[in-house]
């Protein structure tokens, strides 16, 4: 199970380097992150933008622009097109959006003839290294369903334990966090958060812990159930926090960035591959993160080579178990 960043970061080098699709690359913090991301060997990855403004912004960051694959589409939509085009056709793993709006890179993301939707709800997941939490803390969503309803709250949550896993989490603890632990039926969020935690036979098989209605004192600190009675298994040491709506989730990452100064990635779950997105505001520190953090989830997704003996089955192994 990984804990922290540090972590993070060393399994994905010992995955092996991913191919990252990065769409409008010419954005100097991005540039960085993903020259990072190549220089310790996490990703090979492919520039599609303004090829002369790509070239340019890497000059200044004495990045040499001759070792780096790039494809020169100056316009922002076709460019989130091509990228993501990288990835349906297996030319890269996963991607990543540059310099451009989330509205376009989704856009294509759900193109139904190139772009990577799947029957699942698209939902954004943050992974935070909280300098008063014990390991790394998921929040979902903050970045892009504003006002879910029952089921596509299920399937947020989800795709948050899909990105647990990804990071060997065998068992997980997830809160639906609420003002107060009591149902109210005039308060939705919490007559949904109580539905969820009751899913227990779903929740169970999945390895999942869920618990809810639950304030975010309950959802992370054991000290708060002592003193509340609280014991439901999981209570004090989420996970996950699933959040319900947008605002509370936009509000609550923010406040661990700049309040707790906690250290942050993103990435979109739920599409054929992750895709890589966090805010233009945030440092190339969080994109390096998100980078990790999307290879590593990428890595989950990739087929595994098995040595069988004869020639038919199109994994360069030699033949067909």
């Amino acid at each position: 199970m990984i804990k922290n960043f540090n972590e993070l970061l060393e399994a994905a080098k010992k995955q092996g380097v991913m191919r990252l699709a990065v769409a409008a690359a010419q954005d100097a913090d991005v540039l960085k992150a993903v020259a990072e991301a190549k220089e310790i060997g996490l990703v090979e990855p492919i520039l599609v933008g303004d090829q002369d403004k790509i070239i340019e912004i890497m000059k200044k960051l004495n990045i040499t622009s001759e070792l780096y694959e790039i494809i020169h589409e100056p316009d922002l939509v076709q460019a989130a097109r091509k990228a993501v085009e990288l990835v349906s056709t297996g030319e890269a793993e996963f991607l990543m959006k540059g310099i451009l709006q989330t509205a376009d890179i989704l856009r294509a993301v759900l193109d139904k003839e190139i772009g990577l939707r799947t029957e699942n709800l698209l939902s954004h997941v943050m992974v935070y290294e909280v300098p008063t939490y014990h390991k790394l803390l998921f929040l979902s969503d903050g970045g892009m369903n504003v006002a879910p309803d029952l089921n596509q709250k299920v399937q947020i949550l989800e795709n948050a334990v899909t990105a647990c896993k990804a990071l060997g989490m065998d068992t997980v603890n997830a809160a639906c966090l609420a003002g107060a632990e009591v149902v109210n039926p005039k308060i939705q969020a919490t007559v949904d958060a109580k539905a969820i935690a009751d899913m227990k036979d779903k929740w169970d098989a999945m390895g999942v812990s869920v618990i809810g209605p639950a304030a975010l004192d309950l959802a992370i600190s054991k000290e708060a159930c002592e003193h509340k009675g609280y014991h439901e298994k999981g209570s004090g040491d989420a996970d996950i926090l699933l959040v319900p709506y947008y605002e509370v989730g936009n509000a609550l990452g923010k406040s661990l960035t700049y309040f707790a100064g906690s250290k942050s990635a993103g990435i979109i779950m739920g599409a054929k591959a992750p895709i890589v997105l966090v805010s233009r505001a945030d440092s190339s520190e969080a994109k390096l993160l998100s980078i990790a953090l999307g290879s590593l989830i990428s890595g989950q997704n990739k087929p595994q080579q098995t040595s069988c003996g004869g020639g038919c089955c199109g994994c360069n192994c030699g033949g067909h178990e």
